[in-house]
């Protein structure tokens, strides 16, 4: 999957597969995790936050099945 940089503290690359609807993060410690059932306008969001990390505690935490690969 294609990921994009993104400014972030915690955060470096961030790409989205609208057809499997997968979320992959990839965090500046190297580890990389797959959020799934992700709608893509939650993705765009997300790209668009101001605080990644925030966005992402607020909106995909929890609430989105996850594995880290």
């Amino acid at each position: 999957m294609r990921r994009d940089q993104v400014t972030s503290s915690n955060v470096a690359e961030i790409g989205y597969d609208p057809d499997s609807r997968i979320l992959e993060v990839l965090f500046k410690t190297g580890s990389v995790y797959q959020y799934f059932e992700v709608p893509q306008q939650i993705y765009e969001e997300l790209m668009r936050a101001s605080s990644v990390g925030g966005f992402m505690n607020a909106n995909l935490k929890g609430r989105y099945r996850y594995a880290r690969v």
